[in-house]
This record gives structure tokens, C-alpha cells and sequence, in this order.
């Protein structure tokens, strides 16, 4: 046995399904979709490459410690050309992790032990991950307490308190991440918030109910009669909404073509 490479008696225990074979047609359901449970480490190889037959066997070995956290799922290049065009594959052994439908980390050529395991430990929630699960208030203090970086604790928790009318509050966990566009726009309607103005009424009972497409129409429309910080903390929040709906959103695209007439 290689230095590094699989015990006898790990590889003994490991269950014959544990890595699953796709191909184009099973490709989107067995690594794509599934991905949104958990990790998904997809190992792109070929029955003649040496270094694949070498990495094969530790791959599996470092998933079965991991007892069900993360999926292992192979493709075989010759046989499906077009799934490894689609992601880029260049040089094999190729190991792509997914998460949510996309590659969120990967390494090309055999590896040892070691750096398997460590690669695939990094895909694993984290506990701030784990805390932030909760949802609830508390948990995401926790999280954020365990890890102030973590964006998603810190947008839900502003969101969270925004929505519940603690507008300083919201604020202030929303502005300890500058720079992040989401967090950004919820220290603008934290502002709106806690100026109450007359004409605000519908876009914040919109935000409030998490209706961020209406939200966005009332935020765009309010634009063009504005001006200066007003104007400014409009166009934050109409990005807030955009960025809330994810590009696919069919009001996003038209919603930003319209805010930058608006603007410009």
C-alpha cells in the first residue's frame, strides 16, 4: 500500500454504493439537486488514467468517514464529453464539490490522505453554520458570536429585527458588513424606517412582508420624484430587493433597467 492510500480494513467496510456512477441524463438529480441537502464531491476520471486509480479508492475512503455528510458521485469522461466540456474539465483526476448546483470547491490530480480529508472537511457546516440553522434570534446572535463574518446570520438577524420594528437595532448588526450589497440595503430601510415618512408606507409594509417584488416596484417608483440621501437610501433598497430575488426573478431585470433610468 502507497503512503497515505486506503487501509485494507477501511476499504473493506466502505459499501458498494457509496460512490455513484452519473452520467448526462442522471447528472442534474444525483449531484445538482441532491446538492441542496448536502455536499456533493463529484470525481471527473477515466478507466485508463493511473493517477484516477489511485485517488478512486482514497476518495472513498475519506466520504465513508464522514458517514453520510457529503455524496460521492463519479463521471467518466470518455463516456460523457459533454458533462466534462460543461464544467471545464481539463486534466483528470478532476474533483469538483457542489453545493446548492454550484462548484464551491475543487483540485485537479491525485491527492493524498491527508489532503483529501482536509478538502472535504471544509465543505461541512461549520458552527456557525449549524447555529445559524435555528433561525430564530437567538441562534443567529449565536452564530454571529461564534463567527462574526458569517453573512448569512448577519443579514437574517438585521432582517429579523428590521421586520419586528427595531430599526436601531437591525442597523446596527446590518452595518458591521459594509460592503456586502444585502447588508447595505438593510441599513437603508433602517433608516426609512426610523424617519417613518408618509410616503414610505407601502414600500416598508411591503419589506415587512418579505414581498420584496412589490417592495422593488414602490422603491423604483419612488426614485425618480427623490433626491439626495433620500434618493440614495431608495436605490440601496431597491438593490436590497433585487439581490433578495436572485437574478432569475422575472422583476429583477426589468426592475434594474427601469431603477437606472431612473438614476441616470
Amino acid at each position: 500500500m502507497t503512503a497515505g492510500g486506503p487501509s485494507p480494513e477501511l476499504m473493506a467496510a466502505v459499501p458498494e454504493t457509496l460512490k455513484v456512477e452519473v452520467d448526462q441524463e442522471s447528472f442534474a438529480t444525483e449531484v445538482l439537486e441532491r446538492s441542496a441537502e448536502r455536499p456533493v464531491v463529484v470525481d471527473f476520471w477515466a478507466t485508463w488514467c493511473g493517477p484516477c486509480r489511485q485517488l478512486g479508492p482514497v476518495l472513498e475512503q475519506e466520504v465513508a468517514r464522514l458517514e453520510g455528510q457529503v455524496l460521492l458521485r463519479a463521471v467518466d469522461v470518455d463516456q460523457n464529453p459533454q458533462l466534462a466540456r460543461m464544467f471545464g474539465v481539463r486534466g483528470i483526476p478532476a474533483v469538483k464539490a457542489y453545493r446548492d448546483g454550484q462548484v464551491v470547491a475543487e483540485f485537479v490530480g491525485a491527492q493524498p490522505a491527508a489532503q483529501v480529508r482536509a478538502f472535504l472537511q471544509r465543505l461541512l457546516p461549520s458552527e456557525a453554520d449549524l447555529l445559524a440553522a435555528g433561525g430564530d434570534e437567538a441562534s443567529l446572535r449565536a452564530a454571529l458570536a461564534a463567527d462574526p463574518s458569517h453573512l448569512p446570520a448577519r443579514r437574517q438577524l438585521a432582517e429579523h429585527l428590521l421586520r419586528e420594528g427595531r430599526s436601531e437595532e437591525g442597523g446596527e448588526v446590518a452595518a458591521l458588513a459594509p460592503q456586502d450589497r444585502v447588508c447595505d440595503g438593510l441599513c437603508a430601510w433602517a433608516q426609512l424606517q426610523g424617519e417613518a415618512a408618509a410616503g414610505d408606507v407601502q414600500l416598508l409594509a411591503a419589506l415587512r412582508a418579505g414581498d420584496f417584488a412589490q417592495a422593488a416596484t414602490h422603491a423604483v417608483g419612488a426614485v425618480a420624484g427623490s433626491s439626495g440621501e433620500r434618493r440614495d437610501l431608495l436605490r440601496r433598497v431597491a438593490i436590497l430587493c433585487f439581490e433578495q430575488l436572485g437574478p432569475e426573478h422575472p422583476a429583477v431585470g426589468p426592475g434594474r433597467a427601469a431603477l437606472a433610468s431612473s438614476l441616470y
